[in-house]
């Protein structure tokens, strides 16, 4: 595979998960996170997320819903996959969190 048809592929499946989930790029971009083996679910400001369902201090992380005015919303969500603007409050660091839909736990707001 040459380096163009790998940039090529990469650039191809970004579109993809973006088109899913409804997203249409502007001013602010992240890097994409994988967290579709994890359990999640949202409330009014925060995603929280664990390998399994015992969500609990020790075994549970959470992000800052990172919003900014570029966006209008900052949960993009598709049939079977969510992505989400994410502020870790670690070292500056935003992420776009992708998450699997069949992992979405009862909401805690």
């Amino acid at each position: 595979m040459t380096d163009m048809k790998l940039i090529a592929d990469v650039n191809q499946a970004v579109q993809r998960l973006y088109d899913h989930v409804g997203f249409i790029p502007d001013y602010v971009m992240c890097p994409i996170d994988d967290c579709t083996e994890l359990y999640w679910y949202v409330t009014e400001d925060t995603v929280v997320y664990c390998e399994d369902e015992e969500f609990g201090d020790s075994n549970s992380y959470e992000d800052t819903i990172y919003t900014q005015r570029f966006y209008t919303k900052w949960i993009y969500e598709g049939s079977e996959l969510t992505m989400i603007f994410c502020d870790s409050q670690t070292d500056g660091m935003k992420w776009f969190r992708v998450f699997d839909n069949s992992k979405r736990t009862q909401d805690k707001t």
